[in-house]
């Protein structure tokens, strides 16, 4: 625009170029010529308008478009037509904005965003004041905020919607007509649903009326409603997935549940299983948050069992049931409350439908009741405790032998009050600490050869003084007395029978824990990376012995063993040994221990413990289980087995620990129990356990004369290993894999096998596995499973997320 002034000026120059005052006049001839260029009026270029319209409730929307027309009320907008309201953006070929009634029709590219959601449309009549619009061959996408979950597969991807009519509502609540539903592609979609009509509540749930499930566009499943949560908090009832699947001994298995979710702080789920061979099963469970800091969690399992056809013609049921209830509560004043009761109908029952290996072989039931608070040292404790251990199973009658009832153990403590106080020094400075237990309370007990009265009394004080000296910086000397008086009201007559007569104990013990000084060396290397980081290492050598000494219970044999304080007995024993620990310290951090190794063992000065072992039995008491929890002592003992205790933790990629007894009185390894972690990648797992126990020893390796016998009581030998494999996880992206086994050498027999593949993609996954639980004559199973894992919803199949293994 300044190109024409310039060359008038310099023609001029050139004519006059040997003219002093034409040269003079240059700058403001330069000026002048300014001036007229900016007063030329620049070219016209077409440009967007920009307009603000009332919207209601005091609001204002901007539009903009290329060019705009208003006609009374009605503003035409054609070209980039682009409305802005609050968080709304509504954009169009074709807009025409009613500014009395707040309503835009749009026609050609209609796109709507708000918030997270996005819909682009043919055609759409939208309310800008009132957020209802409806939309015409829709498009759209709505961004669900998901709570991490590891147990299912979460998508980041988009809930993509495809359908004829959309009728959006305020409260963000979306009517979606003839609807394709998916969160994969929208391209290429690995599943799909269709519906004819279904709704969208934003943050809360997505329901489906008459809906078809379709994978690779192939209809599966019809649904007659589905609905499925839709934000991070929300629950809705309704029916779950159905369960279908197969299994060798329960036959074809079909079966729903019903969620209900009446509060934000309470849900149940009731559920029923068709077993074509077996019968019906039952499942249901409630939780419950009332008060923040109380919680109820109730679960029930239980069969109806017609039991299978035996080769006679007769049916043996399995059927039964299993409850647990479980209340944890903060009261105020520092109580705390918890109930954990469990109850099981019989073993048998477990053993037939428990649904894993490890719960099906649990052979004790046990329920604790108990209020207590802690305060200044001090601790009251009132409680209810029951323990039910079963022994055997029942055995049928056949045309030799009677039937055999199954046999058990039940132990029960209720009520007990218990007050206690850790050690308390009253004088200050000086080195004497006291404290004291006190019980009281009911117990009870029932097995095959006795059954006591329902409310056996139990009353005990022990008072205890404990005095720590310490010689210099290398020996730490701790002495400790206690005195316990103990009464029962029963006692054992001769013939091993209840007598209803009440017995009494009157006991000391003493001990003394000698800590001599611990050896100790540091060594130092530097990190080859670049931090040079410090690397600095501890090797200690820390040997520990005590002497205790019990005296006063003359006659352990009267006394029921209701718990472990009944199996006290005299004894007079040292216990030594030693601990090695290897330790790291990187730069600054905290140490680390990296390897551990324990060597301990106990002699006892009087081999009978006062009279109360017994030749040819498993002799079970607190001195012998204090060293090591597996029964070795079948007669008079002075040694224990010597226990190593190996451990190597370096917190990274494996772990490993190696438990060994050895008895030196048989001369030979008694048990052996390794337990193997490793992890070389980081997707990569392999779980190790091998346990041996040996079985009774002859009459011949006790302190026994000849001939030699087998010993006639149960301990057999036990040779078992454990293994699991596996890479990826539950929610892993990509192939997972884990396979597992448990396997019996002394009985050759494949307890348990388990093998389970999935592959999960960005939207949905699909998982098998095949289960093997061998239990000998009770069950001998076969079990296959397959789930369609849908991202964010759910599966489909019989395979849940809390069965799985990962």
């Amino acid at each position: 625009m300044l190109g024409y002034p310039t060359v008038f000026i310099d023609r001029m120059l050139r004519v006059n170029r040997h003219a002093q005052v034409l040269s003079a006049l240059r700058p403001f001839l330069f000026l002048a010529a300014l001036l007229l260029a900016l007063a030329v009026p620049p070219p016209r270029i077409a440009c967007a308008q920009q307009t603000r319209l009332p919207s209601g409730k005091g609001g204002v929307a901007n539009l903009e478009a290329k060019t705009q027309s208003r006609r009374g009320d009605v503003t035409t907008a054609e070209g980039d037509v682009d409305i802005q309201y609050a968080d709304t953006r509504l954009r169009a070929d074709h807009v025409e904005y009613n500014s009395k009634t707040y309503e835009a029709t749009a026609t050609g590219h209609v796109q709507l965003d708000y918030g997270n959601e996005h819909l682009e449309a043919d055609e759409a009549h939208y309310n800008v004041s009132t957020g209802h619009g409806l939309f015409h061959n829709v498009r759209g996408n709505i961004k669900i905020e998901r709570r991490p979950n590891p147990t299912i597969l979460i998508s980041e991807n988009p809930l993509y919607f495809e359908a004829r009519d959309v009728e959006r509502f305020p409260g963000e609540v979306y009517l979606i007509h003839r609807a394709w539903i998916t969160i994969c592609d929208p391209r290429h979609p690995k599943w799909q649903f269709y519906a004819p009509n279904a709704r969208i509540h934003l943050n809360k749930t997505v329901a489906l009326i008459n809906a078809n499930f379709r994978l690779f566009r192939v209809p599966l499943i019809w649904l007659p409603y589905a609905s499925a949560p839709a934000g991070r908090k929300v629950r809705e009832s309704g029916f779950l997935i159905p369960d279908i699947g197969q299994s060798s001994r329960k036959g074809f298995i079909l079966g729903d549940a019903f969620y209900l979710a009446p509060t934000q702080w309470m849900d149940a789920t009731l559920g029923v299983q068709y077993m074509s061979r077996r019968g019906v099963l039952e499942r249901g469970s409630l939780r419950a948050k009332p008060f923040e800091n109380t919680s109820i969690e109730y679960t029930y399992f239980g069969v109806e069992d017609r039991g299978l056809l035996n080769s006679d013609g007769t049916r043996s049921p399995q059927g039964g049931e299993q409850q647990r209830l479980e209340i944890q509560s903060l009261l105020p004043g520092g109580w705390r409350f918890v109930t954990d009761y469990n109850h099981l109908s019989s073993l048998t029952f477990r053993l037939a439908f428990a649904d894993s290996f490890g719960e099906a072989i649990n052979s004790e039931v046990r329920s604790a009741v108990f209020l207590s608070n802690n305060f200044h040292g001090f601790s009251v404790n009132f409680a209810g405790l029951s323990d039910k251990s079963f022994l055997t199973l029942p055995v049928a009658a056949t045309l030799t032998t009677p039937a055999v009832p199954a046999t058990s153990v039940t132990l029960r403590n209720l009520p007990e009050a218990r007050l206690g106080s850790v050690e308390q020094a009253p004088w200050g400075r000086a080195p004497i600490y006291f404290g004291f237990d006190l019980f009281t309370g009911v117990v009870y007990r029932r097995d095959q050869n006795i059954q006591t009265s329902n409310f056996v009394d139990r009353y005990e004080l022990a008072p205890r003084v404990t005095l720590p000296l310490h010689f210099g910086p290398w020996l730490g000397v701790t002495t400790s007395a206690v005195f316990r008086t103990t009464r029962y009201g029963d006692s054992y007559t001769s013939a091993g029978l209840a007598s209803g007569a009440s017995i009494s104990r009157n006991t000391g013990e003493f001990t003394v824990e000698l800590r001599p000084p611990a050896l100790e060396r540091f060594f130092e290397r530097s990190s080859l990376k670049e931090d040079k980081t410090r690397h600095r290492y501890k090797h200690t050598i820390e040997p520990a012995l005590t002497y205790r000494n019990v005296t006063g219970v003359n006659r352990f044999a009267d006394f029921i063993r209701f718990d472990s304080d009944a199996t006290l007995t005299n004894t007079s024993e040292v216990e030594y040994g030693f601990t090695q620990r290897l330790l790291r310290k990187d730069g600054d951090g905290q140490p680390q221990e990296l390897i551990s190794w324990r060597i301990v063992q106990k002699h006892y000065f009087d081999p009978t413990f006062g009279g109360a072992i017994v030749d040819g039995q498993r002799n079970v008491f607190q001195a012998l289980d204090s060293i090591s929890p597996f029964a070795f002592a079948f007669g008079p003992r002075n040694w224990s087995p010597i226990v190593s205790d190996f451990k190597i933790t370096p917190g990274g990629h494996y772990d490993l620990e190696q438990i060994l007894h050895y008895d030196p009185q048989i001369q030979r390894l008694v048990t052996i129990g390794t337990l193997l972690k490793v992890r070389p990648y980081r997707e990569f797992f392999a779980t190790v356990a091998y346990f041996r126990l040996n079985a009774n020893p002859v009459l011949s390796d006790l302190p026994l004369p000849p001939p030699p016998q087998p010993v006639d009581f149960e301990q057999p030998l036990s040779n078992q290993i454990r293994g699991l494999v596996g890479y990826g996880s539950e929610s892993r992206k990509g192939f997972n894999l884990i396979t597992g086994l448990g396997y019996d050498f002394e009985n050759k027999t494949l307890q348990n096998q388990i093998v389970q593949l999935s592959y999960n993609g960005g939207c949905c996954g699909l998982a098998i596995e095949y289960r093997r639980i061998n239990l000998g004559q009770v069950r001998a199973e076969n079990q296959f499973r397959l789930a369609f894992i849908i991202a964010n919803i759910g599966n489909f199949g019989n395979l849940r997320h809390q069965e799985r293994i990962f």
